[in-house]
C-alpha cells in the first residue's frame, strides 16, 4: 500500500506566500506574527494535515489544564497525574483557563510556546481548531472528562457513570427502600444524565415507580443539594432515601436533614457519588460510589505517553469501573 506523502513546511510556505521563518514562528507560538498571518498559516496547516515530526528529545513536563483549582475532585486528579508522571521522570505544571466545556482561546497560543511533553485536560472537549493545532505541533493530549461526553475520536478517560447510578440505587432497594429520590447535576451535563438514567433503570427493573417530584436537577454544589433536599423532605410523602449525583450534593442533603430534625440513616438514607475525602469526614460517614480518580489520572498520563512515543493506540477511550463504598449514611428504612 502506498504511503501518503508527508506535507512539508516548504509546501505550506508556497501555498500561503509566507516565509519559512514566519511559519516556524507560528509553529513555535512566537508573539511577533500578525493575527492575520497566523490565521492564514494555521488554516493551511490544518487543511494540509501537517504534523510536526516527533522530537527525539523528550520535554520535561505534562501540563494539566482545568477550569479552577478548587475542589477535591480536581486535586485528586492532579495528584494522580503527578505520581504517574514522576515514575517516568516528568514534572507537572498547572494551567487554569476556560469554563466547564473547553479551555480558553488564549491558552492555546501559550501552550504552543511552552511545548510540554503532553497535555491532560479536565474539560468536556477541545475545539476542532485547537485539536488540529496541537496535532500539528506533535503535542498529544487526553481529556479526563468530567462531563462524560467527549467528542468522537478524542482520547479520553472517564468513569462508568450509568452503572454507578444503578449500583447506588440497587443498594438502597436492597435495604428495603421504595421511596427513593435522586438529585443529579445539570440537565445538559452527560455524566449527570447517565447517573440519573442508572437510577431510573434500577427503579424500573425493581418494579418501583419514579415520582417526577423525586427527580431534581442540581448544580453539583453543596448548597444546591441542601436546597433540593429541603424541598423533598417537606413533601407530604417524603422519600426515605436520596441518591445524590455527587458527594458535595450529598453533603448538602445531610445538612438539610439535620436542619429539619431528620436523623440519617434512621429516618433517611443518603448515597453520594465520587468518594472524595469529605465522604469519610462527613457525619455520618457517607455511603457513596467510588469514582477511581487516581486510576483515571494514571490512565490518562499513560495514554499521553503512548500517543507521544509510539503508534496510535487501538483504544483511546477508556472507561473505568465504579464501585459502592458502604459507610454509615444508609440503613434499612424506619417503619416504626
Amino acid at each position: 500500500m502506498a504511503q501518503t506523502k508527508r506535507v512539508t513546511l516548504k509546501e505550506v510556505a508556497a501555498r500561503t506566500g509566507v516565509s519559512l521563518t514566519t511559519i516556524s514562528k507560528v509553529l513555535n507560538g512566537a508573539a511577533d506574527v500578525s493575527s492575520a498571518t497566523r490565521e492564514l498559516v494555521e488554516e493551511q496547516l490544518r487543511e494540509s494535515g501537517y504534523r510536526r515530526r516527533k522530537s527525539k528529545q523528550r520535554r520535561e513536563y505534562i501540563e494539566v489544564v482545568l477550569q479552577e483549582l478548587d475542589g477535591d475532585w480536581a486535586l485528586a486528579i492532579i495528584e494522580g497525574v503527578r505520581e504517574s508522571a514522576a515514575e517516568v521522570g516528568l514534572a507537572v505544571s498547572l494551567s487554569v483557563s476556560g469554563d466547564r466545556h473547553a479551555p480558553g482561546p488564549e491558552w492555546l497560543d501559550a501552550v504552543v510556546r511552552r511545548g510540554p511533553t503532553g497535555i491532560i485536560l479536565l474539560f468536556a472537549d477541545v475545539p476542532p481548531e485547537g485539536r488540529a493545532t496541537l496535532k500539528a505541533r506533535g503535542i498529544p493530549f487526553v481529556i479526563i472528562d468530567p462531563a462524560g461526553d467527549p467528542a468522537p475520536g478524542i482520547p479520553a478517560v472517564g468513569a462508568a457513570n450509568w452503572s454507578g447510578g444503578v449500583t447506588a440505587t440497587r443498594h438502597l432497594i436492597s435495604l428495603g427502600h421504595r421511596r427513593i429520590a435522586a438529585i443529579t447535576g445539570p440537565a445538559h451535563v452527560m455524566c449527570s444524565l447517565a447517573r440519573l438514567d442508572g437510577y431510573r433503570a434500577a427503579m424500573t427493573s425493581a418494579g418501583l415507580p419514579v415520582d417526577p417530584e423525586w427527580v431534581r436537577y442540581g448544580d453539583l454544589q453543596r448548597d444546591g443539594g441542601e436546597r433540593h433536599a429541603m424541598e423533598l423532605l417537606r413533601l407530604p410523602d417524603p422519600p426515605s432515601a436520596i441518591f445524590a449525583g455527587n458527594d458535595l450534593q450529598a453533603l448538602g442533603v445531610l445538612h438539610a436533614a439535620a436542619a429539619q430534625g431528620v436523623v440519617v440513616p434512621r429516618d433517611l438514607s443518603v448515597v453520594g457519588f465520587d468518594d472524595l475525602a469529605i465522604a469519610e469526614l462527613a457525619s455520618p460517614r457517607l455511603t457513596t460510589i467510588h469514582q477511581p480518580l487516581r486510576e483515571m489520572a494514571d490512565q490518562a498520563t499513560r495514554l499521553v505517553l503512548q500517543l507521544l512515543e509510539g503508534p496510535q493506540p487501538e483504544v483511546t477511550r477508556v472507561e473505568l469501573a465504579t464501585s459502592l463504598v458502604v459507610r454509615d449514611s444508609t440503613a434499612r428504612p424506619n417503619v416504626a
